[in-house]
């Protein structure tokens, strides 16, 4: 049995993604989850940064999903003051917020294309600009990234940088869904019945 921050599971699958996790934590290198919604992409994300050597320091989260195009660029590098109507002061972005530890990109896949080009420079140059400026931030971050979205059909169909994907996808950890390691499913309910049973004061 093998347990990891909330991940249950001891089918040979998640065993599988368990042992990867143990063994990309420690480097530095860049990876990939995928896995369909609900699979807990977040939590290996979270497995792996406090796994590794980076765990004393943040852990910041973007769903490239959730936030309009309009907001993500300046949300990711953040702004100087002036550089739009409305930006008042100047703000950090999650990547100077992240510095020194991890960055977890969730839904890579609605990251818009001149955010890619972007993205690209900081995984290569590790320097990023921010909106309304023309100095380069040195910034040093790990990047982890997820998806749920077929992303070799979005490079074909020309929504997803193929240099970005292949420097986002040095290690990829595919998580399988549950319909997929039904020998789990006692296990995830023994978990939350106690988990619930306590929460509630009940046996």
């Amino acid at each position: 049995r093998h347990r990891i921050e909330g991940i249950i599971g001891e089918s040979g699958q998640m065993l599988e993604v368990l042992s990867l996790v143990r063994r990309v934590a420690p480097s530095e290198a860049t990876v990939l989850i995928r896995g369909e919604s609900g699979t807990g992409k977040e939590l290996i994300a979270k497995a792996i940064h406090f796994a590794s050597p980076r765990a004393s320091g943040p852990l910041v989260k973007v769903n490239c999903a959730a936030l309009p195009e309009t907001l993500l660029e300046s949300e990711l590098f953040g702004h100087e003051k002036g550089a739009f109507t409305g930006a008042v002061t100047s703000r950090q972005g999650r990547f100077e917020l992240a510095n020194g530890g991890t960055l977890f990109l969730d839904e890579i896949g609605d990251l818009p294309l001149h955010l890619q080009a972007k993205l690209l420079r900081v995984l290569q140059e590790r320097e990023y600009e921010k909106v309304g400026s023309s100095r380069a931030v040195k910034v040093n971050v790990r990047i982890l990234a997820a998806s749920h979205r077929p992303l070799e059909a979005l490079i074909k169909a020309g929504q997803l940088r193929e240099d970005l994907y292949y420097r986002l996808n040095v290690v990829t950890i595919l998580i399988p869904p549950l319909r997929e390691r039904r020998s789990d499913l006692s296990l995830m309910i023994d978990h939350f019945l106690r988990r619930f049973a306590e929460k509630n004061g009940k046996t």
